[in-house]
């Protein structure tokens, strides 16, 4: 418990405080949306993460409170989870339902928040934070843009195939999830932790929690749907409840058992989609124009499925608590990657400065063993004028290199303190960090 001035104190979250919250979240988030009311599925989320989440509990709520009232005046929610990059465990803080009362804003209140959740992932040892949201704004507490949230195109309803046409599916089909599906889902996504790519995985617990466990009102609360061969289920796909905007279906995540089954579960995927948006448009008694695939341009599905719309890909806010730490976690995948393309750095060290701390990246033999933090007795140097710093690396452009977000080149393009020492020295961490595709649906 914190006290900020004798009018409010920050605290961490209660089980009595879940009406209050509710009330408080609902009466502030979305309100163009429903017109000025409280938005009931906002108040159903927030119950939901407050009793009955697999991963959240009430601890994990950050509370502003009024001490003249003892009411809330602001909060916020993260949530815990682990991310996978070739095999690492990345532990990952998500931020979601900041809000703050309308009589209590102009002082400050979300900073304080932010404050303290930071000091909490920092003393838990939680490497990365994230967060959707306004424009900007979370650059000023330290965020910046390291992922992209979506950039596959739509694609037309009318370019979906229907269900048995052509063949589709080949033998593979798709049904609405189970409970009973839950062992077999979370066994997908442990497979999935050691593929290149950055992930979400969820157990068998959160599975169900997902398929059955939530109000029909939360507002985070999606469909899931299986993908089976014979009786085997062998991937799913994670699309919205209703038809959003002017007709709408949204597909937040799909993956396969079996990377090869994608040329053939494509037809029968998106055959399933098309029946759902028409389902959909039928009970609500307006069109199904759209289906909005909120993946990666890479992803497989995409790249089997009809060409459709560009879209701009959204961004994700995205926040290092440790520079050190993260490469640190990243030595299997960084060994990885320079074995594969035969690489042996030529000295014992190469020291990696983030201008206030630095990675000193040790060599035996020129294949990396371990990542070790340099901080006593020095500053942040200029590789043209030190030869012990082999490259100088903002955190926040090291965050984006490490996630795949963008490249070494593009980088130096557009990160003017952003120095390498040499061209041996760029050519090294061109190879440490290639573009990772983000197939990631994370908690909520």
């Amino acid at each position: 418990m914190t006290s900020v001035d004798t009018r409010y104190t920050v605290r961490v979250g209660r089980a009595e405080d879940a009406a209050g919250l509710a009330t408080l979240q609902a009466s502030t988030q979305l309100q163009p949306a429903g017109g000025g009311e409280p938005h009931p599925g906002i108040e159903a989320w927030v119950l939901d993460l407050m009793d009955g989440h697999p991963t959240v509990t009430p601890a994990d709520f950050l509370v502003v409170e009024d001490t003249a009232t003892g009411r809330p005046a602001a909060s916020l929610v993260g949530l815990r989870q682990d991310w996978y990059l070739g095999g690492v465990r990345l532990p990952v803080g998500q931020v979601e339902l900041v809000a703050t009362d309308p009589g209590h804003r102009g002082n400050r209140l979300t900073e304080l928040l932010f404050t303290a959740l930071h000091e909490r992932y920092r003393a838990d040892g939680v490497t990365l934070q994230m967060i959707e949201g306004i424009p900007y704004f979370y650059r000023r507490l330290g965020y910046d843009y390291a992922l992209a949230d979506d950039g596959a195109p739509s694609v037309p309803a009318a370019s979906l195939p229907t269900v048995g046409s052509n063949g589709s599916g080949a033998g593979l089909t798709v049904r609405p999830a189970g409970v009973g599906d839950a062992d077999a889902l979370a066994a997908i996504d442990r497979r999935l932790t050691g593929d290149p790519v950055l992930s979400c995985p969820r157990d068998a617990g959160t599975w169900r929690y997902e398929i059955a466990g939530r109000r029909a009102a939360d507002f985070a609360r999606n469909e899931v749907a299986v993908l089976v061969d014979g009786t085997d289920v062998c991937g799913y796909l994670v699309h919205s409840v209703q038809l959003f905007g002017a007709g709408e279906l949204v597909l937040f995540a799909a993956a396969c058992d079996r990377p090869a089954d994608w040329t053939r579960a494509a037809p029968a995927v998106l055959a399933y989609l098309g029946d759902v948006g028409r389902r959909y448009a039928a009970a609500a008694g307006q069109p199904f124009t759209l289906l909005r695939q909120r993946l990666s341009p890479l992803h497989p599905l995409v790249r089997s499925g009809p060409a459709g719309v560009p879209k701009r890909p959204r961004g994700w806010y995205m926040r290092l608590t440790d520079p050190v730490d993260l490469l640190d976690r990243l030595v299997p995948v960084l060994r990885e990657r320079w074995n594969a393309a035969r690489l042996r750095w030529p000295e014992p060290a190469m020291t990696i400065d983030t201008y206030g701390r630095a990675a000193r990246l040790e060599f035996t033999d020129g294949e990396l063993t371990a990542v070790t933090a340099v901080t006593a007795g020095r500053r942040s140097a200029d590789p043209s004028i030190d030869p012990q710093t082999h490259a100088a690396v903002p955190p926040a452009a090291l965050l984006q290199l490490a996630l795949g977000y963008r490249t070494v080149p593009d980088v130096l393009v557009t990160w003017p303190d952003c120095v390498l020492r040499d061209r041996l020295t760029e050519h090294f961490l061109t190879v440490a960090f290639p573009p990772v595709e983000a197939r990631l649906w994370p908690l909520a």
